[in-house]
Parts: C-alpha cells; sequence; structure tokens
C-alpha cells in the first residue's frame, strides 16, 4: 500500500512533499476553509460552478473573507507582517475581529480589536483574568449557552464558562459609557445589554468592511451572493452580517466549526507552471507564440501530476495570461475564454478566442473593477498554467430532502436571548442532531451542536437540507430592523453609532486611495505614493481620512471649503451651480487652499437621494436638480495628488528662482473637469498648457511637458472618487 504526505499550500491546492516549500503556504489554513466552503456551499442540486458565494471565516483572534463564484480568485503578490511575498495565495481578506478580540470604550467610542484577549487567560468568561472579549457579549446577551459547552474553565479547568464574571465586567464597562454620555449631556442611559449589543454592532461593522471590499469595490452585487459562514464563532454572527450587506441566504456547513479541516480533505493536487513574457498581445490567430508557449508549460504541468500517479483523465489544466495596459502596473491575470464563447464570438459576428478574447476578457475585468479602459495596448507580464489532479469524487452535500422530515423536536431549553429591536427575547435552543432534513426553524432560535451555534435571528428562518447542513433565509423583515437614522439621532452623541461609521468613512477612503494607486500612471504617485483621499462634511469639514500625507490632509478641508463658498449663493460660481456628474478640480495656493501647484486636488460632491431635500442635517445650500427635484450636497469625497509636471520655468514645476505663481505652473481656481459625467479633456489640457503662451514674455516658461501622464492621472483622481459615490450615498441614507 502506497502513502503520500501531501501538504496545503496558500493557493487552495496540495503539494508532495518535494515540491513543497514555506513561503506558498502563509495561508495554508485559511485556504482549507475557503476549499471547504467552495466545494460544499450548494443543496437540493445546486450546479457549484453557478454560484456567487461569500466566505465568512469567524474565529477567535480574526475574520477570513473570500469571494468564490465558479472558480478560486488568486493574488500573486502579498504582503504579511510587512513581508511582501510572491507566490499565488487565495485571494483571502483578514480583518482583527474575532471571539477573542478585546473590548475598549475610548475616547467617547466602542472599539473592538486589534488586540486579542489570546487563549490564555482569554475572555473574563474563561475565569483565568482575562478581559472583555466578542465572545463575553455574545455569552451576555444570551446567544451561547454554558450548559452545552465542556467544563473546561477556571483555575483548574474545571469550571463552566463564567456568566456573572462577565455581567460584571459589562456592568463596569457601561457605568464609563453612561458617565460619557451624562458629560456630553446625552438624555438616555446604557443598559448592560445595550453596552454588549453596541460592541457586537462594531465588530460586524469591522467585519462587513473586507466584505464590501471584495464585492461593491469590485464591481459585485453583495446581495447576489449566499453568505458561507463557518469557524467557531461564525454562526452567532451571520443573520447580522448579511442583514447589514442585504443579502438573503446563508449557508452553514454541519462541519462548520472545523470546515478548514474539511477543505484541506477535500482539496486538489495541483501543479503550476509559470513563466515571464514581457511581451504585446498580438491581434493574431490561435497559433500566437504566447499561446504555444502556454501549451509547452501546460504539456510539463501534466507531467508533474501524471509522475505522481494521476491518469491523464484525472487531471484538468487552467490556462491564465497576467496581461496589463502598457504604460502601468496593474496587471488582471486572465484565465482563457470558455470554448464556448470563443466559438460564439462577440456582437459583430468576429471570434473572441485566442488572443483576442484573452484582450476581451482582460478589458471586461478591468472595467468590471475601475470603471474604465484605456486606449493602450496590452502587454504580458506572465504566461500561467495550473494542472489540478483529482483522485476522489466530489462531496455528495447536495441531496434532496425526499422524505417527510415529522415534526420538529421539542427544544433542548428555552433561553433568554437579546435581539435588536425587542429587547430580551423567549429563546427556543435545538440541538442540531435531532433535526432532520426539511425541518424549518423560524427566528428566534438557536441551533447548538458539538462544535458551534448558530444564531437564528427574528425575520430568518433555518432549513435543514438534504446534506444535513443548515440554510438560512430571510423570511421577512423583523419589525423596526431598519438601519435607517434619522436626522434629530444623527446629531445625537451615540458612541455606537460613531464607531460604525468610522469604519464605513474609513473603508471608503482608503478603498478610494487604493484604487487611485492602482490605476495612477505616474511615478508620484504610483510608487511614491504622494497622494491623499479623505471624506468631507457638506461645510467642507473633515471627516474621515486615510492614512496618507499629513500635509495634504491639513490643506485639503480648505480647498473643500473654498469651494464651497464659490459655489454658494453670492459666490463666484453661484449662477453656474453644482449638479450631479460634476467633478471639481484646483490647485491655487493663495485663493483655493491649494498647498503648491503639482499638488492638484479634486474634489467630487455627493448629492441627496432622490427627493430628498436634505432637511437640516447639515447640508449646504448648494443644490442641484435631478428629474426635476431639488438635490443638496450632504459630502464631498476628495483626492490630492502630486503630478510630476504642471509647466513652469523648470521641470518639475518647484523652481527655487521663481517670482511669480505662473512660473511654478498652471493655477487653477475652480474648474468642472467633468460637467454633467462628460470628462473635460479639451478645457484641462488647455489649462495645463497655458503657461507655455507666455514664452515670449518669461524665457524657458512652458506648460505641462507630460501631459499624458497628467491626464490619466486626474482621471484615475475622479474615477477613485466616483467609483465610491455610491458608498457615501449609502451611509447617508444609514
Amino acid at each position: 500500500c502506497h502513502f503520500q504526505v501531501l501538504f496545503m499550500q496558500s493557493d487552495g491546492g496540495l503539494s508532495p512533499v518535494n515540491q513543497f516549500s514555506g513561503h506558498k503556504a502563509i495561508l495554508s489554513g485559511p485556504a482549507g476553509g475557503y476549499v471547504g466552503y467552495a466545494l460544499t456551499t450548494r443543496w437540493g442540486g445546486m450546479d457549484l460552478g453557478k454560484q456567487q458565494v461569500i466566505g465568512f471565516d469567524m474565529g477567535g483572534t480574526s475574520t477570513d473573507v473570500s469571494r468564490y463564484a465558479g472558480s478560486y480568485e488568486h493574488v500573486f503578490e502579498t504582503t504579511t507582517a510587512g513581508v511582501t511575498i510572491q507566490a499565488p495565495q487565495l485571494d483571502i481578506n483578514t480583518v482583527a475581529a474575532g471571539g477573542g478580540s478585546r473590548l475598549l470604550f475610548r475616547n467617547g467610542l466602542f472599539a473592538v480589536g486589534p488586540e486579542s484577549v489570546g487563549a490564555h487567560p482569554g475572555p473574563v468568561c474563561y475565569k483565568k483574568g482575562g478581559q472583555l472579549a466578542i465572545t463575553d457579549a455574545n455569552l451576555q446577551l444570551g446567544r451561547i449557552l454554558p450548559q452545552f459547552f465542556p467544563k473546561i474553565f477556571g483555575p483548574q479547568e474545571n469550571e463552566p464558562l463564567d456568566e456573572e464574571g462577565t455581567a460584571a465586567a459589562f456592568r463596569q464597562i457601561a457605568g464609563e459609557v453612561n458617565a460619557f454620555e451624562e458629560s456630553t449631556g446625552a438624555p438616555n442611559r446604557s443598559s448592560v445589554d445595550d453596552v454588549a449589543m453596541g460592541f457586537i454592532a462594531v465588530a460586524n461593522e469591522a467585519m462587513c468592511r473586507p466584505i464590501r471590499a471584495l464585492t461593491q469595490m469590485r464591481g459585485y452585487d453583495t446581495a447576489a451572493h449566499t453568505l458561507a459562514c463557518f469557524g467557531g464563532a461564525g454562526g452567532q454572527h451571520a443573520c447580522a452580517i448579511a442583514r447589514a450587506l442585504d443579502m438573503s441566504t446563508i449557508f452553514v456547513h454541519r462541519y462548520a466549526g472545523i470546515l478548514s479541516a474539511v477543505g484541506i480533505h477535500l482539496a486538489d493536487v495541483v501543479a503550476e507552471v509559470q513563466e515571464p513574457a514581457a511581451s504585446r498581445l498580438s491581434p493574431a490567430g490561435p497559433e500566437d507564440e504566447i499561446l504555444k508557449r502556454q501549451a509547452r508549460l501546460e504539456v510539463q504541468a501534466v507531467q508533474k501530476l501524471l509522475d505522481q500517479g494521476f491518469t491523464r483523465d484525472q487531471i484538468t489544466t487552467e490556462r491564465y495570461l497576467n496581461l496589463r495596459y502598457h504604460g502601468t502596473d496593474v496587471a488582471v491575470m486572465t484565465a482563457e475564454p470558455p470554448a464556448a464563447a470563443a466559438a460564439g464570438g462577440d456582437e459583430n459576428g468576429s471570434s473572441v478566442g485566442g488572443p483576442a478574447g484573452y484582450a476581451t476578457a482582460f478589458a471586461s475585468a478591468y472595467r468590471r473593477e475601475f470603471g474604465f479602459v484605456l486606449d493602450r495596448d496590452i502587454w504580458v507580464d506572465d504566461v500561467r498554467v495550473r494542472a489540478v489532479g483529482r483522485a476522489r469524487p466530489m462531496p455528495d452535500d447536495a441531496a434532496v430532502a425526499s422524505d417527510e422530515p415529522g415534526p420538529l423536536p421539542p427544544p433542548a431549553t428555552i433561553t433568554s436571548a437579546y435581539f435588536e429591536p425587542g429587547g430580551r427575547q423567549p429563546t427556543p435552543a435545538y440541538q442540531l442532531e435531532l433535526l432532520r432534513p426539511g425541518h424549518a426553524v423560524l427566528g428566534p432560535a438557536l441551533l447548538i451542536d458539538a462544535i458551534s451555534t448558530i444564531v437564528v435571528e427574528p425575520g430568518w428562518r433555518a432549513i435543514i437540507t438534504g446534506g444535513h447542513n443548515v440554510r438560512m433565509e430571510a423570511a421577512m423583515a423583523a419589525a423596526g430592523a431598519s438601519t435607517s437614522v434619522s436626522v434629530a439621532s444623527a446629531v445625537e452623541c451615540d458612541p455606537v453609532r460613531l464607531a460604525i461609521f468610522s469604519h464605513r468613512f474609513m473603508g471608503i477612503a482608503e478603498q478610494m486611495g487604493r484604487t487611485l494607486q492602482r490605476t495612477s500612471v505616474s511615478v508620484n504617485i504610483k510608487e511614491r505614493l504622494d497622494f491623499s483621499c479623505a471624506l468631507f462634511g457638506p461645510d467642507g469639514s473633515l471627516v474621515a481620512n486615510a492614512p496618507h500625507l499629513p500635509v495634504h490632509l491639513g490643506a485639503m478641508s480648505e480647498a473643500v471649503r473654498f469651494q464651497v463658498r464659490y459655489y454658494s449663493p453670492g459666490g463666484p460660481g453661484a449662477v453656474e451651480g453644482l449638479e450631479e456628474g460634476d467633478v471639481l478640480l484646483s490647485n491655487h495656493p493663495q485663493l483655493a487652499g491649494g498647498s503648491h501647484l503639482p499638488d492638484i486636488t479634486v474634489i467630487t460632491p455627493v448629492f441627496s437621494a432622490d427627493g430628498d431635500d436634505g432637511g437640516d442635517g447639515g447640508s449646504n445650500n448648494i443644490g442641484g436638480t435631478s428629474g426635476g427635484e431639488r438635490r443638496r450636497i450632504v459630502f464631498f469625497v476628495a483626492s490630492r495628488g502630486h503630478h510630476a509636471d504642471i509647466g513652469g520655468i523648470s521641470p518639475g514645476s518647484m523652481p527655487p528662482t521663481s517670482k511669480l505663481l505662473v512660473e511654478e505652473g498652471a493655477a487653477v481656481v475652480s474648474f468642472k473637469i467633468v460637467r454633467k459625467g462628460v470628462f473635460q479633456e479639451e478645457g484641462i489640457t488647455e489649462l495645463l498648457l497655458a503657461p507655455g503662451k507666455l514664452a515670449d514674455r518669461i524665457p524657458g516658461i512652458s506648460g505641462t511637458r507630460n501631459l499624458s501622464d497628467n491626464l490619466s492621472d486626474l482621471k484615475a483622481q475622479v474615477r477613485a472618487a466616483c467609483k465610491y459615490l455610491y458608498m457615501s450615498i449609502i451611509v447617508c441614507e444609514i
């Protein structure tokens, strides 16, 4: 009998020991969970390749999220603990929020993590002198029950979870919260349950951020996905996460608590071969040299698996080209177009196979993520082939329940659990092993087994599938469960809401920065990171900024305030006003809040929702119309980037001998670089070249010396704001 030792890798595949390398296994544990949910999230005969799933793996110290839509999504360069690793990895985002994340009230805000209380001493409920953590909050709210846990806690590790110690710790922190609220004149006092629920809400929002980054920020509809929830703590937060993201279906595998181990068991053996290309993607036919190289690499990858004992019919191959636009470094690993698509042709009837098919697929992926495509040649950075050896059949978890399940068994106990809205409610707790396929449990309820607890919130229904997994559906909106906040309540000092909004605003600013860096072309912005992104209130005051350059952020607020004054009644731009689809540009240091001329600020107004004039919630007096309805500006999103040259008497636009502002380059007080959704390329080109018109009076003066980079970077700044404009609108409506 022949046995082979295989190691799990970060790319979701197994490797024999003689081909294994440690740098390829940094995320081997989370990769196991990814494979586990990707291969098991199905029911009722569902086609595994046609679903869209978000993996939500909540453990003790962190939460890992990922996306699966019929194929594994990989990244090829990551930075972990400050170390850059170039190796294929599944695209898994991690946030420091898990069952052991520490709970603190500081500076008037509820804070969850990133500190962890660890396994020892652990949370307060472990009865070892630990500190408050998310696990304590779930215990306080009645969402985990001590009688279903082993008695392994306390100094001698022979006691149950400590409910009284947890309650005492929350009473203490509730006192701190109420003392702060009284000092600010807040009329209401928070109960112990309110405080515990507040920490849960903040933790949930922190865990939603990376999910939005994987979906909405890349052009996917989050609501169209199923939430596959696993990990020891995941089931306690699944309904709240899904509700916050407008997701209506949740899937919890029967082995959710150990799904990473299940995934490693189900993983395939993988052999990858990749080599650099550094050549233009030719529009030639299928015999293109790049495709010949792919065929040669495919033979090598397949041979590696044949040498391990696989037969040819057990091996499948996947071909990829790592493509980018010439002059940029944003590469997209593009899979070979399906044979059916290649045979069907495009809308004009021409073939989309071969290099043309790759070009079409690349442009589609680039447009989905960044919102535009470039009129440039496409270059091939790498040629890659992935061979997959599958020796075992796929798991049969998609069976359909055929028999009537019979009546629900009686609950093991009925507890009192806290939910919003409604507070404490009688909540039955069912033992999962006693439920049968077809049984449906309406929330509120708890489903408990030996390795996890699933919280079914009010308004949700849990159904036991044919594979004895749990599918939860949003049966109805829980009464009063809307996340809307009235204008009156929005201006009150609410530490929980402040913390939640802080996460949402910061997420928008950070994603703006990532998009700007990836889509810009100049060294200053792309590599030196000489840019900043932030959100501002309707009066121009700073709301949230990503951790970019402080010198920008200090001046950007004044730049936004100037534009508010400029377009307000009585200002120079009042007659023209601002409308949806307008984007402003300025850099004038004396008049418009600029720093130095190469720092160009791009400002995008965010208007109120349809038919909402902004009320008295802090909107300014600048307005526009849409469909005949009055709209008001409720936010601004802005970015400031250092352009390498905008004209003047010396390259770089920072001459030490300048005596006039124009000698440093183009100076713009206010210009609509986008007007009603149309990029004003001709107008901004004229402004950037304007200093050159003074060449007869000022020796050596010139307009911008690198117009193409200026235009590309300005388009990147515009897109960075507009891509996340809808996120600001969503926040306004919450």
